[in-house]
């Protein structure tokens, strides 16, 4: 592979990672489709830190069970909201201001139809054996 597009494809997939780790803690950025952008990245450019973005935490807690399952169950998406509008609520407390107010409530409704519409809903037995063997191997 070319060197310069080498760089160049690691350079995203390090920032796609970034992201990817700030959105468990940020509600707005979405965790899983960035941390799936990195490791194809990687896969592409970098053996090495493929093996490592599929070793951690992060990628087996969020990434695994979704592309494995292929969705989330209830008890996720309700935690998932819960975290992210008490987030989205202290920001509407700090910052005072009706134009802030309305995008956070857009952000909400926007999270809203993602995890009832867009994100498939699937049964907690089977994101269950996922999480047993991904504890058996770690």
């Amino acid at each position: 592979m070319n060197p310069i597009l080498r760089g160049l494809l690691l350079g995203v997939a390090w920032l796609a990672c970034g992201l990817g780790i700030v959105g468990v803690f940020v509600p707005v950025l979405p965790t899983t489709p960035l941390l799936l952008l990195a490791t194809f990245l990687f896969a592409k450019c970098s053996p090495r830190a493929h093996a490592w973005i599929t070793g951690t935490k992060v990628y087996r807690a969020y990434v695994v069970p979704f592309k494995e399952a292929g969705g989330m169950p209830v008890g996720a998406k309700v935690r998932m909201l819960a975290i992210s509008y008490a987030v989205l609520m202290v920001s509407a407390l700090l910052v005072q201001k009706p134009l802030v107010w309305g995008i956070l409530a857009a952000v909400a409704l926007f999270l809203l139809w993602l995890a009832v519409f867009h994100i498939p809903t699937i049964e907690k037995a089977a994101v269950a054996p996922l999480s047993d063997e991904l504890e058996l191997e770690a």
